[in-house]
């Protein structure tokens, strides 16, 4: 159990600064409808099971998003635990709809696609600087 929840604090701090700015309820339900759908995949649930498992997730994952907007207000420390006891208590949930194996995957593709989607916005920053500085650099030829 020890093991358990260093893996999961050290997974939650990862995930802090990625979703901790609010950035509109529309973009929120895009991040949250496509990481279900790329879990749901990863986990290759059966229809029932994906019934069952979606508005769980949907609770999780607003719960998951409230606690972190409560970072500035909250000592780090004390916003790691509550992911990490945010994360038991829905594993249990999970446990009952996809068994145990499959309740443990369920973070573990969390964290998975969060790194994608960071790499993915990184890419596109880096796109969109050099993008302006190309402009700026036509600009100044023409």
């Amino acid at each position: 159990m020890k093991k358990v929840f260093y893996i999961l604090f050290f997974l939650s701090v990862s995930t802090t600064t990625i979703f901790a700015q609010n950035d509109g309820n529309d973009q929120n339900d895009r991040i949250r409808e496509k990481m279900k759908e790329f879990i749901q995949k990863r986990l290759r649930l059966s229809n029932a099971e994906t019934e069952k498992f979606s508005p769980v997730f949907i609770r999780y994952f607003n719960e998951w998003r409230q606690t972190l907007r409560n970072k500035e207000s909250v000592p780090k420390l004390d916003l790691q635990q509550r992911v990490v006891e945010l994360r038991i208590r829905y594993r249990n949930e999970f446990r009952e709809i996809v068994g145990e194996r499959k309740s443990n995957q369920v973070y573990e593709n969390q964290e998975i696609f969060i790194d994608g989607l960071r790499k993915n916005m990184q890419a596109e920053r880096i796109k969109n600087k050099e993008d302006r500085t190309n402009r700026r650099f036509r600009s100044m030829i023409e």
